[in-house]
């Protein structure tokens, strides 16, 4: 073990120990130094993100900087709310009980993230926070896997990770060793059900199915160019309804990013060479090759792949079994749009499903029927935006939540708090037994507080007879 990863635990474990880190002005102290950081470092967190992704300021700012933003904003005007503790809710008035729930603080916790997704981004960062937040309590680490491998080696309280189903399984087995609880948030094929919105002869220029068209495009090559866990992975519509599908497809495509890959614009490009072989290679397969139906030039130089439309390509292809993380879009069309809920309940459960539909009973079968992370209806990626609701996967696309409070509780162990007074002792919770102890028992189990006091002061027979007559 490296002794600088040593001291990083043991660094901030003296701070937490020291307690001045589970007090509400600390905290605030924070989230105030996340919003300064952000709004003294924007443009060079901008450039950052040019420079990694070719992202446009607008785009960086929706996705990257103004999410921190709103969320550190609601953080701090709810975090003193969240950190009160709570009053049980069970009724125990008559036990002379006093219960509360009380959020502390899960202990030194550890996050960690693919680095070589925004490099230029992340090492910004790395060199920023130091100079706004703790930084004896809050600790940035750079490396690779050597590093993380390293760092997850050490005893923490919680472990908290982003990135792939593969790389899950071995964060899920680093953390066996310790009994470490996790949040592990691993993306997945996230499919978008299209149904008809409108009659088919009025499909073309039905405003229901062209708006859902354009939200189609902005959630899977908005985000990042297809680079986001819950970006749209590919699609599932009736075979009637596809040639319509494809066409106004391309008609956004060319109307929000060009047509011309040497001069897209306000497209990301692929992040590494590393990601852009990997989803070059996704296209080389002949069958899947065969199924494109726009788009599928390339540029390695500048590491660039066109928004690509592909129909049906097969099911058995790498392209339909991986998480494409990148600017292609399989079409798979059905005979039935009801068919959509057998085929995702076929495949590993996703992050997030996408269902543009006005039927209601659709909807509620999907509701009910599928398992997945989120479940979004008539648009795309916008729950990310909603801090009241929580984020996270199921199965194979992760475990446990966060986002506004979310976030605050994964962090937090919910300690449950009993008061007891001496004044009130009952003889019941104690032997020798005998038929009297078995009815007060029966009676504090069904809350019957009532009958309880009765039968103490002796008058529960008495009750008995005066309802019977």
């Amino acid at each position: 073990m490296d002794v600088v990863e040593e001291d990083v635990l043991g660094e901030v474990t003296t701070a937490f120990r020291s307690r001045r880190t589970r007090s509400v002005a600390w905290r605030k102290a924070q989230l105030q130094a996340i919003l300064k950081l952000l709004d003294e470092n924007e443009e060079e967190i901008f450039e950052a993100l040019r420079q990694d992704l070719g992202k446009h300021p607008v785009e960086s700012y929706r996705d990257e900087v103004g999410v921190v933003r709103k969320s550190a904003t609601n953080a701090l005007r709810c975090v003193e709310k969240w950190m009160a503790p709570q009053k049980s809710v069970i009724s125990s008035a008559a036990l002379a009980l006093d219960p509360v729930i009380g959020a502390i603080s899960a202990g030194n916790a550890i996050v960690l993230k693919p680095s070589e997704l925004a490099p230029k981004c992340s090492s910004v960062l790395a060199n920023t926070i130091p100079r706004y937040l703790d930084p004896e309590a809050i600790k940035v680490v750079e490396g690779g896997h050597d590093v993380s491998e390293q760092l997850l080696q050490l005893k923490w309280d919680k472990i908290f990770f982003t990135g792939s189903p593969r790389v899950g399984r071995l964060i899920m087995s680093a953390a066996a060793k310790h009994l470490t609880p996790v949040t592990l948030e691993l993306g997945g094929k996230c499919p978008t059900i299209l149904d008809r919105l409108s009659n088919f002869s009025d499909l073309q220029y039905g405003v229901g199915f062209k708006v859902a068209v354009k939200r189609i495009v902005g959630g899977k090559w908005g985000p990042c160019n297809g680079q986001a866990c819950i970006g749209i992975d590919y699609v599932l519509v009736e075979t009637q309804f596809a040639p319509v599908l494809i066409e106004l497809l391309e008609k956004s495509i060319k109307t929000f990013y060009g047509e011309n890959l040497k001069t897209l614009a306000n497209l990301a490009r692929i992040v590494n060479k590393h990601h852009f072989d990997r989803v070059h290679n996704l296209l080389k397969d002949p069958k899947v090759a065969a199924s494109v139906v726009y788009g599928g030039s390339v540029d390695e130089e500048n590491m660039a792949i066109e928004p690509t439309i592909l129909l049906n390509p097969p099911l058995d292809a790498d392209i339909m079994n991986e998480e494409i993380f990148g600017p292609l879009l399989p079409i798979i069309t059905l005979k039935n749009i009801e068919e959509s809920i057998p085929f995702i309940n076929s495949r590993p459960k996703p992050l997030a499903i996408y269902a543009f539909t006005k039927n209601d009973s659709l909807k509620e079968k999907i509701l009910q029927e599928t398992s997945s992370g989120s479940l979004t209806f008539n648009d795309a990626m916008i729950q990310f935006l909603c801090d009241t609701l929580p984020f996270g996967g199921v199965g194979q696309s992760g475990y446990g939540r966060y986002h506004g409070k979310f976030t605050f509780d994964t962090f937090s162990h919910e300690k449950a708090v009993l008061h007891r007074s001496f004044l009130v002792e009952l003889e019941s919770r104690y032997p020798p037994w005998n038929d009297f102890k078995m009815e007060f028992v029966r009676l504090a189990y069904n809350y019957d507080y009532l009958g309880m006091i009765l039968l103490l002061l002796g008058l529960r027979g008495l009750f008995r007879t005066n309802r019977r007559q």
